[in-house]
This record gives C-alpha cells, sequence and structure tokens, in this order.
C-alpha cells in the first residue's frame, strides 16, 4: 500500500491518499477540502476512486466530499453517529471560517456496525473513539503497524477537543485507554492524526 499526505483548508486538515500496491484503486480518508484539487490527483495519476472514509463529521474533514462523490459515485463510509455533523457543516463552516462551502452529502456506510473493513486490498480495523465527536474512529492497518487516529490524538500528547455539547470526556478517556492498550500490545507504531505531522506512538 502506498500513501500521500494532502494538508488543506483553512484549518490545515490532513487528507489521505491510499493507492493499491497491486492496481489502480485508491481510497480517500478525510476529505478536508478543495475537492477539485483531489479529483486532479485522482484523474492525473489515473486512479479509481473506490471509497471515501471519514474519520469523524467535522466540517474541516469533509468540505471536499461533494466534489469527490459526484465525480465518482463512490460509498462514503463513517460512524453514523455523526451524520448529524455533515448536515451542518455547510453552517459550521459559515460560523467559523466565514466562507460559503458546498454542502456535505450524507455518508451511505454505517461504519458503527463494522470491525473491519478492505480497503485498496488492504485489511482495516474500525476503532470506535467516541469522545471528540460521538462517531469518532481509527482504523488501524496491523500489517504495516499505521494508525488514522483522526481528532482523537495528536503528536505531543495532545487529544481532541471535548468542549462541545456533543462531546464527552468520559468517553474519550475510554478511547484513549483502549488506543493506548493495542499501542501496548504492539498493533501499531506510527500515528497519522487529522491535523499535524505523523509520530511514532
Amino acid at each position: 500500500m502506498q500513501m500521500e499526505t494532502f494538508t488543506l483548508g483553512a484549518l490545515q486538515t490532513n487528507c489521505y491518499l491510499l493507492i493499491s500496491d497491486a492496481s489502480q484503486a485508491a481510497v480517500i480518508i478525510d476529505p478536508a477540502d478543495e475537492g477539485d484539487f483531489l479529483n486532479e490527483e485522482l484523474l492525473r495519476r489515473n486512479l479509481q476512486l473506490k471509497a471515501i472514509v471519514l474519520t469523524h463529521g467535522h466540517f474541516d474533514h469533509c468540505l471536499g466530499l461533494l466534489s469527490l462523490k459526484s465525480a465518482w459515485q463512490v460509498p462514503v463510509m463513517m460512524n453514523f453517529a455523526d451524520q448529524f455533523l455533515l448536515k451542518g457543516a455547510k453552517s459550521s463552516a459559515r460560523h467559523w471560517l466565514g466562507i460559503e462551502s458546498d454542502p456535505v452529502p450524507p455518508a451511505d456506510f454505517d461504519l458503527a456496525t463494522q470491525n473491519k473493513i478492505t480497503l485498496v486490498d488492504e485489511n482495516f480495523q474500525v476503532i470506535a473513539t467516541p469522545g471528540h465527536t460521538p462517531g469518532s474512529i481509527c482504523l488501524l492497518h496491523k500489517k504495516d503497524k499505521l494508525l488514522f487516529s483522526g481528532d482523537t490524538i495528536f503528536a505531543n500528547g495532545d487529544v481532541g477537543r471535548t468542549d462541545f455539547a456533543y462531546s464527552d470526556q468520559k468517553k474519550m478517556q475510554a478511547s484513549l485507554k483502549q488506543l493506548r492498550t493495542l499501542q501496548q500490545q504492539g498493533f501499531y507504531g506510527e500515528v497519522f492524526p487529522g491535523h499535524g505531522e505523523s509520530f511514532f506512538a
């Protein structure tokens, strides 16, 4: 599996492009913004987008979704507990950044029902990590010991905010404990967060 990181949008959100070693299949994790740019990258590399995965529903992680979904008609995967955030993403972008953005279409594949998914010919474990948002998830690639953590954990020990009305500090602590247990068991080493640099846990 090949991977590339694009840091996009006003909040410098990390968007991850995963590419199969065996084919031109590609998956995007968190199409943060600049959907037209992401489409151009896919076409330039002759890639075939197969799915889009959202680690959670905050607007800065999904503003590029409409452009990609319109062009590729691929499934959008997320924990449906965050669907309400997608519905409000356009107004959130206006409130927090003062920008007008495309509306964000709903996800159509509920990762709350899945423990494992296959992306670009690779197996990923879906880990529910509520706290920052109700539907936050992490994706664990055990073979390469990689964790895509969304806004659950960041470098330097930072963690996602839990001061939103829908956040839950107790659930966040339980999620962090779960991730620490997995790390101590050797399931992951390098972490790719929703913002900032990757790091080794």
